[in-house]
């Protein structure tokens, strides 16, 4: 069948830019066709254009259900040219070159919060339909589902005198590519939305992710990395996924990951608390009221913690920064080297006051200056981690669950609890196996990531010292033999808790009646590999 009109089909729901690509398309020579409120864009802008009822024949059906799924704007965009040229004459398919769609706004309805019933009826099926078929004959017809491509299709028919021949065969399938992805997005979401509340591993998963900047570099400068938001009808972006970014140079794969972790240390807490992180572990933290609010609870975070870890790390902090707290950060120097102003690649919080953050800005022109909504760090979420050859999914540990179940002779303090509670929870944020020491609201010993927990509780005796006499231990799982206790208390600890559940539990419990140490069993373990 020779074709001798080109025909595009427009049926979007984003009507951006769609008078301009009719309108180039309609001087170059093609025929518009369109559906009920597209078509009344495109007329009002003075284009002509042929409904979808008048190229099939056949009216629009149940309130607007049913208006491209017939034979005729399938026909058109799937035969194809040269093989089933005969089978298209024979129906009177006429061909179809170009499909922009793109879809209802299911997931923006949601988010709304519409009513089942409303949100079924944004579940688009023509637009899908046709987008996927125009992708399927990718290579005789042009699939577009967005409008950031229009000038540039419209630059290349131009170029042609309205031939699409002369889009090569890369920028389709790129195009295709685009659009299948577009539909899968959205399927997804719709598959989230219709799932049980409590069905978080289905047989079948897929995830929703939108880019949201191609980073600096990777892990390593020779590895190429992207940051993409996790898209969900249930679950709103929060925390760094929405961070602001008002100064500093570009972020990097490892800045993300370090400002993550440094966000959900701080936002673990109801009272004012600041952390400083160093490869996702806290290198100094401090929580609670403090005399010059922030600003000391940094001075004290700092000067009372591994100062020599926190050069070059990450500040969260779960309250507005004020004045005061961006001129320590500008001006507070090394405890170890008074000659040495504290250099920070990254400071995260809620918010900054005005005059803050423009007195922070002139820290240095490096200083990433990150705002993000602390949101819900206690709701419900899904995490998702890369393996090799897979993925891992589980729902996070936000977990503020335990108890107090003190199994020795000597009985903790009021003070001493306060203390166990940061500790415990710092240790649901430092690598496996960990141990933290609290003293005063403040971390003075910190043992990450090491092969055996007394490894973890050596190393907090080595960086706390003579700060460690009256101060709580906490780790993160159960204590398999009594010798983790003897470190702790041989540092001076008075206080250490546990997960509990060892076969050897008793010989831990004796060995903290034998040192005069509070052993505590909370019941709960926080892992973090």
């Amino acid at each position: 069948m020779a074709e001798t009109i080109r025909r595009a089909m427009l049926a979007v729901y984003d009507k951006r830019g769609i008078p301009e690509l009719a309108k180039a398309l309609h001087e170059l020579g093609w025929q518009i066709v369109s559906t009920g409120g597209t078509a009344a864009t495109v007329r009002n802008a003075g284009i002509p254009v042929t409904e979808v009822a008048e190229l099939t024949g056949s009216p629009e059906m149940f309130n607007g259900r049913v208006k491209t799924l017939h034979p005729i704007v399938h026909g058109g965009i799937l035969y194809r040219r040269g093989i089933d040229d005969a089978d298209a004459e024979k129906y009177g398919v006429p061909n179809i070159d170009l499909v922009a769609g793109n879809l209802y706004p299911f997931v923006e309805t949601v988010a709304g919060g519409a009513a089942f019933a409303d949100a079924i009826e944004q579940i688009d099926i023509g637009g899908p339909a046709m987008i996927r078929a125009a992708s399927k004959n990718h290579m005789s017809v042009l699939p577009i589902i967005d409008p950031a491509d229009y000038d540039e299709i419209v630059a290349a028919l131009r170029a042609s005198n309205g031939d699409p021949s002369a889009i090569d065969a890369a920028a389709r399938r790129r195009l295709a590519a685009k659009a299948f992805q577009h539909v899968a997005h959205y399927d997804t979401n719709i598959a989230e939305y219709l799932r049980d509340a409590g069905d978080i591993f289905p047989a079948q998963l897929t995830v929703a992710m939108t880019r949201r900047e191609e980073l600096r570099y990777g892990e390593n400068p020779h590895q190429r990395g992207a940051f993409y938001t996790l898209d969900s009808v249930k679950t709103p972006v929060e925390g760094i996924g929405a961070f602001e970014q008002h100064h500093g140079k570009a972020m990097s794969y490892v800045n993300i990951l370090d400002a993550d972790a440094a966000y959900n240390v701080v936002a673990d807490f109801e009272e004012p608390a600041i952390a400083i992180i160093k490869h996702t572990n806290p290198a100094c933290f401090a929580a609670g009221d403090e005399p010059g609010g922030v600003a000391g609870l940094y001075q004290r975070a700092l000067t009372e913690g591994d100062f020599l870890s926190a050069y070059g790390g990450i500040i969260a902090t779960n309250r507005v920064v004020d004045f005061a707290f961006a001129d320590a950060l500008r001006e507070v120097r090394s405890p170890s080297d008074g000659s040495t102003r504290m250099f920070y690649e990254i400071v995260i919080a809620p918010g900054y006051d005005a005059d803050a953050l423009e007195h922070l800005k002139k820290k240095s022109a490096d200083l990433r200056i990150l705002t993000a909504p602390l949101g819900s760090p206690h709701a419900d979420r899904v995490e998702v981690r890369g393996v090799r050859g897979g993925m891992l999914v589980e729902n996070a540990d936000v977990s503020q669950d335990h108890t107090w179940n003190v199994v020795s002779e000597r009985q903790p303090s009021e003070a001493e609890l306060a203390d166990l509670k940061i500790a415990w929870i710092i240790c649901k944020h430092v690598k496996s196996n960990a141990v933290a020491f609290v003293k005063d609201r403040v971390l003075i010993g910190m043992g990450a990531g090491q092969p055996n927990r007394v490894g973890s509780a050596e190393l907090c005796k080595e960086q706390a010292g003579d700060r460690a006499k009256g101060a709580v231990a906490a780790t993160d799982a159960l204590i398999p033999f009594p010798d983790t206790v003897e470190v702790c208390a041989s540092a001076g600890c008075v206080v250490v808790a546990h997960t509990g559940g060892s076969i050897r539990d008793n010989e831990s419990v004796d060995a903290a009646n034998r040192l005069g140490v509070s052993l505590v069993v909370t019941g709960v373990r926080h892992f973090r590999h």
